[in-house]
């Protein structure tokens, strides 16, 4: 199969070594540097110091030459540049299927990924969503991953899946696009609640609850979106938030830390090297949960802290104070 990954980032280069030994892969760089660096060293030295490009791998910085022959795109840029790529596809009138690599809200329209891609592709363009405990590094270094591919197209979802699938990258399908894509954007935001904990040294067994109250505020908003509660249990659900919250790894949970330890938010982000989505992910919940009518009281901890309304400890105070209640709830 002919895939254009669109996105030459941790995630989509790691997409592109992973999934070049069994298919024709096309990964585009955005930036032409990006490109020639590619191109001349078959290492990413930032997003994947020491991983080499299998010479199989073609690198492109024009998307129209890259999508000329793809069967499928896989889209693997940050959310908020997802809608520019998706206006040049539907430039190109792109309408093979698009398997969307990214997590967050746009922030523009606050809208998850695949609704945005709907809206600019057209209902007729087959969109899928792929998310799961996954650390670029280890799914470029051959490591074992498992992973959700989610989409309402069952015979299409079950060929992809079929194409797609290996042994060092297991993917499980599901039917339910906005729980995979809600989980994968909110664990983020939980992550760097995660961090703020182990940063301040408040032990296990404080993040051990926060994890668990995090997924409990991510499922109410999933009820509330017509998401299903199984999904939330399943990779993209539990498995992501247990990876991201208890990894260093995670450049959301670094955030955490940094904060916690009193570093300024934008010097943290720009040490990290690639987009931390749980940032822009909180900045976006206060409107999203408002509509919903529903409570996030840790995402809540968290943008006061980025917004610098609060401090760590004032923040976690709140969280302990807060009044006993129904676990259900």
């Amino acid at each position: 199969m002919q895939i254009a990954i669109l996105g030459a980032g941790a995630w989509g280069t790691a997409l592109a070594i992973s999934l070049s030994g069994r298919h024709q892969i096309t990964l585009w760089a955005r930036r032409p540097e990006v490109c020639t660096l590619l191109r001349s060293k078959r290492q990413h030295p930032t997003a994947l110091p020491g991983i080499t490009l299998p010479s199989a791998i073609q690198i492109e910085d024009s998307l129209s030459a890259a999508i000329q022959h793809s069967e499928i795109v896989i889209v693997s840029v940050a959310v908020s540049g997802v809608r520019s790529v998706l206006d040049q596809l539907a430039l190109y009138n792109y309408h093979n299927p698009v398997i969307l690599a990214c997590k967050g809200f746009e922030q523009q329209s606050q809208q998850l990924p695949h609704v945005l891609t709907q809206k600019v592709l057209g209902t007729d363009t087959a969109i899928f969503s792929l998310s799961g405990p996954s650390f670029a590094s280890e799914v470029a270094q051959g490591k074992p991953t498992a992973l959700v591919l989610a989409g309402e197209n069952p015979s299409l979802l079950s060929d992809l899946l079929s194409q797609l699938h290996h042994p060092h990258l297991r993917i499980y399908s599901n039917d339910d696009p906005t729980g995979v894509e809600l989980a994968g954007a909110l664990k983020n935001v939980i992550a760097i609640a995660a961090g703020m904990c182990d940063g301040m040294g408040l032990g296990l067994n404080a993040r051990a609850a926060l994890i668990t109250r995090g997924l409990a505020e991510i499922r109410r908003l999933g009820k509330s979106m017509g998401a299903k509660p199984e999904t939330f249990l399943g990779l993209a659900g539990l498995g992501d938030l247990m990876l991201t919250c208890t990894a260093p790894l995670s450049r959301n949970y670094r955030v955490g830390q940094g904060l916690a330890q009193g570093q300024n938010l934008q010097s943290i982000l720009d040490s990290l090297g690639e987009v931390a989505e749980g940032v822009s992910t909180a900045r976006a919940l206060p409107h999203i949960a408002s509509i919903a009518e529903i409570e996030m009281p840790i995402c809540a901890a968290v943008l006061s802290v980025i917004e610098g309304q609060s401090s760590c400890a004032d923040a976690m105070t709140k969280l302990l104070e807060r009044d006993p209640r129904a676990e259900a709830q």
